[in-house]
């Protein structure tokens, strides 16, 4: 009965929708894809049965005035429906509907399911209306005989609908409707907005992004990904382009008065103009690197939009387009949300709270960073929540910062961090994840010289020479210029320090480092002369001990010891093997200290005590969250996460010390997001009132279910 495959499994208009089917086996099932767009005028008729002459029809299958999509008998006798443009006598013929607004701009299978007793209309491989026919008609109306029934998407109602069908395929009653759904899935192109960096998100649900002259403009990312109609990641080998747009008109805006391109892309430090260099899609995502040099304050005060489109087709399915964006210079003050999903500025994701002075006290936020931690990620975006929320959502994820990456409010490429104490310490640690040596600021500001590690004593630690120093140096001359301000600095310098070079960087999250740093000193100091009774090396079983006391005494728990894992996993951060330098001792204690601090404070301290459920498992790396996540026939059910410590960030890194969440998300693939806790630390215990943190974490749309960790041995 049926012709099989009638049209090609690729993209077609609406409007060109024809098909003949034979009726001599008296039922089918006709199936496709389609995208509808918004503009269409409804109530409209999206396929027609043809009449003799080929051009008039009735409706076969309708969108009413309320968008809901309605499947009619074929051969109606009732005269009110050979008039195609008269909706309202359409509910008075038997019909099967669907009780739901039908999805526009979305790619929606449709499943028409005709025989001589009934109609059934599947929406999405499933059935969402049902119709008996036995009754309705007489038996010169049935579906009998050798004729053909034709058709056809020919507006015949007079009314303009746009729109797309894939696969459209004619199927015999034996083969099912659910399978048809599950094959040659069209794809579109989307945002991912969990991997934006740079970006500041108003409650507006503007985007805020720096740009300007070449001295002022800050790069930010964003990475489009292919996905199928499913939501999973799709392979093309294709390219998309970035291009800047007027969001009110969609006009292209307008070089600078200098000449150049409103919205430049970056490649190796290089810019260019966005459209000259479109990005490559690598299985199934293309990461952008842009800035935009046209301020919306030389444009009337207009807002932005970055408009992504594929080269292979003009398809508004293959076309994403970002929020409004607010182009601001870089002087003007950015009011932060008291939440973020970001990620992280070197190797790990991370999260940074709202950098005002005083937050919402309700919200944390969250970076985000997908299963690759080596790539460079942008700075964190911040989205406005309410109380005892912990982040906005998780679709609107444009703080989220990978795990890979700088400081969330800065640009960074991940390359080698040395966690250096003093002067004698460097090196990388043994089979770590990748961790960033970058300038965590320098993105903004561009590349810079390093200033020399010596600080001149004449040079006060509050001077503008020191705050610009620290803000455009790299973790080593950081940690560098922290040593030998921490010798002669007041607790109360440090703080107004941290103070000036979190204004100066526009990143919150030095504060929290410069702060620890006296205390971190003095005790690391004093820990290694108690361990080592003046030797330059001690074997590693001698101390385990030691360093299990003084992480339990800074992080404020007695009721729980470190494991053997722990132990195994400080000593690959520690960069040794039998015996412990002080060399080794600093890079671990650069990284420990940070996490026993975190501990320390009541809102997590719990978390770490609870044995059950186990929220903190121990000291895991990246590779460990991750095969705990998998299961026997692949990844665990959405929603599934594990929270551990970045092994990539070591005092003075920003995010040194914070959380991470790995999770399956709803696309079936892993994400990495650091949680920031930068606003926990603003408060004194008394002064918060917050939900638990796990509850906070439960809360999100995203996570659902805690996950056991795998200690690998």
């Amino acid at each position: 009965m049926a012709n099989g495959v009638v049209h090609s499994v690729e993209y077609s208009l609406l409007k060109d929708l024809r098909v003949e089917i034979e009726g001599e086996e008296g039922a089918f099932s006709l199936c496709f894809w389609v995208y509808i767009m918004s503009s269409s005028a409804f109530p409209a008729t999206i396929i027609q049965q043809l009449h003799s002459d080929g051009i008039n029809g009735t409706p076969f299958l309708v969108l009413n005035e309320k968008k809901r999509m309605m499947l009619l008998p074929l051969l109606l006798l009732h005269k009110e429906a050979s008039n195609s443009g008269n909706f309202t006598s359409l509910t008075e013929v038997p019909h099967a509907s669907m009780e739901t607004e039908f999805p526009l701009e979305k790619w929606i299978h449709v499943g028409c399911e005709v025989s001589t007793d009934h109609l059934r209309l599947h929406i999405d491989g499933e059935i969402v209306g049902e119709r008996p026919l036995s009754s309705v008609f007489n038996k010169d109306s049935s579906l009998s005989g050798s004729r053909k029934i034709a058709l056809a998407s020919i507006g015949g109602d007079g009314c303009k609908l746009l729109g797309y069908v894939h696969n459209l395929e004619v199927l015999p009653p034996t083969l099912s409707i659910k399978d048809h759904h599950g094959k040659d899935l069209p794809l579109r192109l989307s945002i991912d907005s969990s991997d934006a960096f740079e970006i500041e998100v108003g409650s507006d649900g503007v985007w805020s992004i720096i740009g300007g002259k070449a001295s002022c403009r800050r790069n930010f990312s964003l990475d489009v990904v292919l996905l199928d109609s499913l939501g999973h990641s799709a392979t093309k080998d294709d390219e998309v382009i970035a291009s800047l747009l007027y969001a009110d008109n969609g006009a292209l805006v307008e070089n600078t008065t200098d000449g150049e391109a409103p919205l430049l892309a970056s490649y190796d430090g290089i810019e260019y103009a966005s459209c000259e260099r479109p990005s490559k899609l690598l299985q199934g995502r293309a990461s952008f690197k842009l800035k935009i040099s046209q301020l919306s304050s030389k444009c009337d005060n207009r807002l932005f939009r970055i408009r992504f489109h594929m080269r292979s087709g003009n398809y508004p399915f293959f076309e994403a387009f970002s929020p409004p964006i607010r182009c601001i210079s870089r002087g003007r003050n950015i009011r932060a949300s008291s939440l973020t999903w970001k990620r992280s500025t070197s190797a790990i994701q991370s999260v940074s709270l709202s950098e005002s002075s005083r937050m919402d006290v309700g919200s944390l936020e969250l970076q985000h960073g997908n299963s690759h931690e080596a790539r460079p990620c942008p700075s964190s975006k911040r989205v406005r929540s309410g109380p005892d929320k912990l982040c906005a959502a998780l679709k609107t994820d444009l703080n989220l910062e990978r795990p890979d990456e700088k400081c969330n409010s800065h640009a960074g490429t991940a390359n080698l961090v040395k966690n250096e104490f003093g002067t004698s310490l460097e090196g990388r640690p043994e089979n770590l994840e990748e961790v960033d040596d970058s300038q965590s600021d320098s993105e903004s500001t561009g590349e810079r010289n390093s200033p020399s590690k010596s600080m001149s004593s004449r040079t006060s630690p509050m001077s503008d020479m020191n705050i610009f120093k620290y803000s455009l140096s790299g973790l080593t001359e950081r940690s560098f210029m922290l040593k030998e301000i921490a010798l002669s600095a007041s607790d109360a310098e440090l703080l107004e320090f941290a103070h000036q070079v979190s204004l100066y960087s526009g990143c919150s999250h030095h504060g929290r480092q410069i702060s620890m740093a006296k205390r971190l000193i003095e005790e690391g100091t004093k820990a290694w002369n108690l361990i080592s009774q003046n030797n330059h090396q001690i074997r590693w079983e001698n101390v385990v001990f030691e360093i299990e006391e003084y992480f339990m005494k800074i992080a404020c728990c007695s009721s729980r010891s470190l494991t053997q894992q722990d132990f195994e996993l400080l000593r690959r951060i520690a960069g040794c093997r039998e015996y412990l330098s002080q060399e080794n001792f600093e890079k671990m204690w650069c990284w420990l200290y940070p996490v026993a601090f975190t501990l320390s404070r009541d809102w997590i301290n719990a978390m770490w005590s609870s044995m059950s459920p186990k929220w903190i498992e121990g000291f895991v790396t990246k590779e460990e969250a991750e095969s705990s996540l998998q299961g026997p026939r692949g990844l665990q059910e959405p929603g599934t996460f594990v929270l551990r410590f970045p092994t990539s960030r070591s005092w003075p890194h920003p995010d040194a010390g914070s959380l991470i969440v790995t999770y399956v998300g709803s696309d079936y693939t892993l994400h990495h997001r650091l949680l920031s806790l930068e606003q926990f630390f603003g408060y004194s215990e008394g002064e918060m009132n917050l939900k638990p943190l796990q509850d906070m974490l439960l809360a999100e749309p995203e996570l659902s279910r805690l996950g056991r960790i795998i200690r690998s041995h």
